[in-house]
């Protein structure tokens, strides 16, 4: 079993959870107005916790250099205390106070990559919490590029630890009313940015061993970043859900992602697919269940059972990033008894939307044979 943090507050009474008051406040994404962004600042110097908008999805942000702070992270979302935290930073002169040396291969990551959604493993220094890295002698960092987050940070003067701002397990947050539906009341502020551009989170790739090896896809791809190295690596861990494996990265270890209703997902060609999802939406159907079908663009159509969803677009994977976790959360909403999801190739952006969609339904993937 995995230790969860403590996320009861008793009143003075001892008679149950006293509420924290939550404040939102809309900030324009594209002009941020300073004064707003210095109050959530403030919070952040004083020990609170924010969250806010990233290009990836929403974050959930405290002092990293706190750990009373980002303890208030782990309780917040009920997060497994060994599970890692990312630290966000304003610039890249950030670095050198919080890890040991900046490699010469992440000088060339971080000139072609940097701000945005590629996150680098680096050896911590002292000053980096153990809470933070889950024990690991290594601090995931990233700059983000999304001007209220680079200027919440640089108006805070500190790095910000900041996971998803979602209940932990849940899908991802890519608007402000996700970070409502699961954080209102438990912490200080919401920013409310609009939504969120790529819609999943960042890549993370550990440059801390001799060959570059991605711990979690993402936007930046396994072809961007063997443009730049000869091999790059693809932990297996990453298709492990195993509870006893000592997570080297956010999203490692645990189920995550995950909607109300049990999620399959159906893989291999795409009339196949439509065939095989067709036949088990009649059978669950029969059987009185309300099912849920995550459809493409070219696919959504063809179907005439069940509550259909659009995912996006096959042709432009990135819909379907931008779309994924918002889709699942509306699954929630309409209450459905079982989700049957459209896989998609895995190469490209489509290798981290279905990481996120096998992680999401616990590995539940059915695989169809392919026309010949």
């Amino acid at each position: 079993m995995f230790e969860v943090a403590d996320n009861t507050k008793k009143d003075k009474k001892g008679n149950g959870m006293e509420k924290i008051k939550t404040q939102v406040i809309k900030i324009d994404k594209n002009n941020p107005e300073i004064d707003k962004i210095q109050l959530a600042a403030e919070i952040i110097k004083k020990g609170g916790v924010v969250a806010f908008p990233t290009e990836t999805v929403y974050g959930l942000g405290a002092n990293a250099l706190d750990e009373k702070a980002t303890q208030k992270i782990f309780i917040a979302k009920g997060r497994p205390q060994d599970n890692p935290l990312i630290v966000h930073i304003g610039d890249i002169s950030d670095l050198d106070s919080l890890v040991k040396e900046v490699p010469e291969n992440a000088k060339e990551l971080m000139k072609r990559f940097w701000p945005g959604p590629l996150t680098l493993i680096f050896k911590k220094r002292e000053i980096v919490p153990d809470r933070i890295t889950g024990g690991l002698s290594t601090v995931a960092i990233r700059m983000p590029n999304h001007k209220i987050a680079i200027e919440l940070i640089r108006q805070s003067g500190l790095p910000i630890a900041a996971p998803s701002a979602n209940t932990s397990g849940k899908p991802s947050p890519t608007n402000s009313h996700h970070v409502i539906e699961d954080l209102y009341g438990k912490i200080d502020m919401i920013i409310d940015g609009g939504d969120t551009g790529v819609g999943v989170e960042s890549t993370v790739l550990d440059i801390s061993t001799d060959i570059p090896t991605i711990l979690r896809p993402g936007f930046v791809t396994l072809e961007d970043l063997l443009e730049i190295f000869p091999r790059v690596d693809i932990d297996p861990a990453i298709q492990n859900l195993s509870e006893k494996m000592k997570p080297k990265s956010p999203g490692q270890k645990y189920r995550h992602y995950s909607p109300k209703a049990k999620l399959t997902i159906i893989q291999g060609e795409v009339g196949n697919i439509v065939e095989k999802l067709m036949s088990l939406a009649s059978k669950y159907k029969k059987q009185g269940l309300k099912v849920g079908i995550m459809a493409t663009k070219q696919t959504k159509n063809k179907y005439i059972i069940g509550n259909v969803l659009e995912v996006g677009d096959r042709e432009n994977p990135q819909t379907i990033a931008a779309n994924l976790f918002r889709v699942l959360r509306e699954f929630d909403k309409i209450g459905v008894d079982i989700i049957l999801a459209e896989g998609i190739e895995e190469k490209g952006i489509g290798r981290a939307i279905m990481n996120r969609m096998k992680k999401a339904a616990g590995g539940d993937v059915i695989l169809v044979d392919r026309k010949k």
